[in-house]
Protein backbone atom coordinates (compact mmCIF):
# COMPACT_ATOMS: atom_id res chain seq x y z
CA UNK A 1 0.00 0.00 0.00
CA UNK A 2 2.62 2.34 1.07
CA UNK A 3 4.79 1.63 -2.53
CA UNK A 4 1.15 2.56 -4.18
CA UNK A 5 0.41 5.51 -2.46
CA UNK A 6 3.98 6.83 -3.70
CA UNK A 7 3.06 6.28 -7.23
CA UNK A 8 -0.30 7.73 -6.92
CA UNK A 9 1.60 11.24 -5.24
CA UNK A 10 4.58 10.80 -8.14
CA UNK A 11 2.06 10.83 -10.78
CA UNK A 12 -0.05 13.14 -9.61
CA UNK A 13 2.29 15.66 -8.56
CA UNK A 14 3.55 15.61 -12.39
CA UNK A 15 0.29 15.51 -13.82
CA UNK A 16 -0.65 18.34 -12.32
CA UNK A 17 2.42 20.42 -12.55
CA UNK A 18 2.52 19.05 -16.21
CA UNK A 19 -0.91 20.68 -16.77
CA UNK A 20 -0.06 23.95 -15.73
CA UNK A 21 2.86 23.78 -17.74
CA UNK A 22 0.36 23.77 -20.54
CA UNK A 23 -1.01 27.36 -20.16
CA UNK A 24 2.18 28.34 -18.70
CA UNK A 25 4.97 27.91 -21.28
CA UNK A 26 4.96 30.34 -23.45
CA UNK A 27 6.32 28.54 -26.76
CA UNK A 28 3.54 26.05 -28.05
CA UNK A 29 5.73 23.33 -28.82
CA UNK A 30 6.72 23.03 -25.05
CA UNK A 31 3.39 23.39 -24.31
CA UNK A 32 2.67 20.04 -26.17
CA UNK A 33 5.24 18.51 -24.80
CA UNK A 34 4.06 18.78 -21.15
CA UNK A 35 0.76 18.01 -22.47
CA UNK A 36 2.05 14.72 -23.72
CA UNK A 37 3.29 14.71 -20.53
CA UNK A 38 0.56 15.10 -18.83
CA UNK A 39 -1.40 12.25 -20.78
CA UNK A 40 1.44 9.39 -19.96
CA UNK A 41 1.18 10.78 -16.15
CA UNK A 42 -2.35 10.06 -16.33
CA UNK A 43 -2.06 6.40 -17.74
CA UNK A 44 -0.21 5.62 -15.03
CA UNK A 45 -2.97 7.18 -12.37
CA UNK A 46 -5.21 4.78 -14.57
CA UNK A 47 -3.30 1.69 -14.11
CA UNK A 48 -3.36 2.03 -10.27
CA UNK A 49 -7.15 2.41 -10.29
CA UNK A 50 -7.31 -0.81 -12.58
CA UNK A 51 -8.43 0.57 -15.65
CA UNK A 52 -5.60 -0.66 -17.91
CA UNK A 53 -7.93 -0.23 -20.85
CA UNK A 54 -8.33 3.38 -20.26
CA UNK A 55 -4.64 3.85 -19.90
CA UNK A 56 -3.75 2.03 -23.12
CA UNK A 57 -6.47 3.81 -24.73
CA UNK A 58 -4.76 7.07 -23.25
CA UNK A 59 -1.07 6.30 -24.55
CA UNK A 60 -2.65 5.28 -28.09
CA UNK A 61 -4.82 7.50 -29.36
CA UNK A 62 -4.11 10.73 -26.79
CA UNK A 63 0.01 10.33 -27.26
CA UNK A 64 0.44 8.53 -30.13
CA UNK A 65 -2.04 10.26 -32.41
CA UNK A 66 -3.95 13.64 -31.29
CA UNK A 67 -0.56 15.03 -28.90
CA UNK A 68 1.69 14.29 -32.20
CA UNK A 69 -0.76 15.83 -34.38
CA UNK A 70 -0.81 18.99 -32.71
CA UNK A 71 2.86 18.78 -32.46
CA UNK A 72 3.40 18.54 -35.87
CA UNK A 73 0.48 21.35 -36.90
CA UNK A 74 1.78 23.83 -34.34
CA UNK A 75 5.42 23.41 -35.71
CA UNK A 76 4.67 23.08 -39.42
CA UNK A 77 1.95 25.78 -39.31
CA UNK A 78 2.70 29.82 -39.49
CA UNK A 79 0.43 31.11 -36.74
CA UNK A 80 1.16 34.52 -35.75
CA UNK A 81 0.74 33.44 -31.51
CA UNK A 82 1.38 37.55 -31.35
CA UNK A 83 -1.31 38.49 -33.45
CA UNK A 84 -3.74 35.71 -31.29
CA UNK A 85 -2.58 37.09 -28.27
CA UNK A 86 -3.57 40.76 -28.68
CA UNK A 87 -7.36 40.16 -28.11
CA UNK A 88 -6.54 38.41 -24.83
CA UNK A 89 -7.60 41.24 -22.63
CA UNK A 90 -10.95 41.86 -24.70
CA UNK A 91 -12.24 38.81 -23.36
CA UNK A 92 -10.78 38.13 -20.65
CA UNK A 93 -14.04 39.17 -18.37
CA UNK A 94 -15.86 36.42 -20.12
CA UNK A 95 -13.33 33.70 -19.74
CA UNK A 96 -12.75 34.52 -15.98
CA UNK A 97 -16.75 34.11 -15.32
CA UNK A 98 -16.71 30.90 -16.94
CA UNK A 99 -13.84 29.59 -14.77
CA UNK A 100 -15.51 31.17 -11.88
CA UNK A 101 -18.65 29.15 -13.45
CA UNK A 102 -16.23 26.26 -13.20
CA UNK A 103 -14.92 26.77 -9.78
CA UNK A 104 -17.68 26.91 -7.78
CA UNK A 105 -18.77 23.61 -9.30
CA UNK A 106 -16.25 21.92 -8.79
CA UNK A 107 -16.31 23.20 -4.95
CA UNK A 108 -20.13 22.17 -4.83
CA UNK A 109 -19.20 18.22 -6.03
CA UNK A 110 -16.22 18.39 -3.52
CA UNK A 111 -17.93 19.81 -0.86
CA UNK A 112 -21.27 16.69 -1.38
CA UNK A 113 -18.53 14.16 -2.00
CA UNK A 114 -16.98 14.88 1.29
CA UNK A 115 -20.02 16.10 3.58
CA UNK A 116 -22.66 13.60 2.40
CA UNK A 117 -20.77 10.45 0.62
CA UNK A 118 -24.13 8.37 0.75
CA UNK A 119 -25.62 11.60 -1.47
CA UNK A 120 -22.78 10.50 -3.87
CA UNK A 121 -22.66 6.83 -3.83
CA UNK A 122 -26.00 6.56 -4.86
CA UNK A 123 -24.88 8.22 -8.14
CA UNK A 124 -22.00 5.68 -8.88
CA UNK A 125 -22.35 2.87 -11.39
CA UNK A 126 -21.29 -0.37 -9.51
CA UNK A 127 -18.65 -1.74 -11.34
CA UNK A 128 -19.04 -5.95 -11.75
CA UNK A 129 -16.21 -8.41 -10.66
CA UNK A 130 -13.28 -9.51 -13.13
CA UNK A 131 -14.53 -12.76 -12.89
CA UNK A 132 -18.13 -11.86 -14.46
CA UNK A 133 -16.41 -9.36 -16.72
CA UNK A 134 -13.70 -7.75 -18.23
CA UNK A 135 -13.32 -4.17 -17.94
CA UNK A 136 -13.47 -3.53 -21.38
CA UNK A 137 -17.20 -5.29 -21.46
CA UNK A 138 -17.91 -3.07 -18.32
CA UNK A 139 -16.99 -0.22 -20.06
CA UNK A 140 -18.90 -0.46 -23.11
CA UNK A 141 -22.03 -1.90 -21.39
CA UNK A 142 -21.99 1.53 -19.35
CA UNK A 143 -21.10 4.15 -22.21
CA UNK A 144 -23.38 2.73 -25.10
CA UNK A 145 -26.53 1.72 -22.95
CA UNK A 146 -26.93 4.42 -20.14
CA UNK A 147 -24.30 7.01 -21.01
CA UNK A 148 -25.31 6.77 -25.09
CA UNK A 149 -26.49 10.50 -25.82
CA UNK A 150 -24.02 11.95 -23.44
CA UNK A 151 -21.22 10.28 -25.52
CA UNK A 152 -22.95 11.00 -28.68
CA UNK A 153 -22.78 14.97 -27.22
CA UNK A 154 -19.17 14.41 -26.55
CA UNK A 155 -18.42 13.43 -30.20
CA UNK A 156 -20.24 16.69 -31.69
CA UNK A 157 -18.52 18.78 -29.15
CA UNK A 158 -15.21 17.63 -30.32
CA UNK A 159 -15.96 18.16 -33.95
CA UNK A 160 -17.18 21.36 -33.45
CA UNK A 161 -13.87 21.82 -31.71
CA UNK A 162 -12.16 20.65 -34.23
CA UNK A 163 -13.80 22.70 -36.95
CA UNK A 164 -13.42 25.94 -35.35
CA UNK A 165 -9.38 24.79 -34.96
CA UNK A 166 -9.39 24.60 -38.41
CA UNK A 167 -11.05 27.97 -39.10
CA UNK A 168 -8.93 29.98 -36.62
CA UNK A 169 -5.43 28.40 -37.70
CA UNK A 170 -6.62 29.20 -41.37
CA UNK A 171 -4.18 31.94 -42.61
CA UNK A 172 -4.77 32.86 -46.72
CA UNK A 173 -1.71 34.80 -47.77
CA UNK A 174 -1.36 37.02 -50.28
CA UNK A 175 1.90 35.86 -52.45
CA UNK A 176 0.68 32.10 -52.23
CA UNK A 177 -1.08 30.91 -55.71
CA UNK A 178 -4.42 28.84 -54.18
CA UNK A 179 -6.98 26.98 -56.67
CA UNK A 180 -9.86 28.81 -57.34
CA UNK A 181 -12.44 26.05 -58.61
CA UNK A 182 -15.40 28.58 -59.63
CA UNK A 183 -13.10 30.73 -61.43
CA UNK A 184 -11.59 27.45 -63.34
CA UNK A 185 -14.92 26.59 -64.34
CA UNK A 186 -16.10 30.16 -64.76
CA UNK A 187 -13.67 30.51 -67.68
CA UNK A 188 -14.86 31.27 -71.06
CA UNK A 189 -13.15 30.48 -74.57
CA UNK A 190 -12.97 34.15 -75.16
CA UNK A 191 -11.53 34.58 -71.56
CA UNK A 192 -8.82 32.28 -72.02
CA UNK A 193 -7.75 31.79 -75.62
CA UNK A 194 -6.64 34.31 -77.34
CA UNK A 195 -5.93 34.40 -81.33
CA UNK A 196 -3.18 36.42 -83.34
CA UNK A 197 -2.66 36.73 -86.74
CA UNK A 198 1.58 36.43 -87.42
CA UNK A 199 2.83 37.71 -90.16
CA UNK A 200 5.31 35.10 -92.09
CA UNK A 201 8.95 35.97 -90.92
CA UNK A 202 8.04 37.72 -87.53
CA UNK A 203 7.56 36.98 -84.23
CA UNK A 204 4.53 37.66 -81.90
Amino acid sequence: MILKALFFYLFAGVTVASAFMVIAARNPVTSVLFLILAFVNSAGLFILLGAEYLALLLVVVYVGAVAVLFLFVVMMLDVDFVELRQGFLQYLPVGGLVGLILLVELLMGFGAWVILPELTANTVEPTPPLTEMTNIEALGSVLYTKYIYFFQVAGLILLVAMIGAIVLTLRHKPNVKRQDIPTQVGRTREAAVEVRKVETGKGI
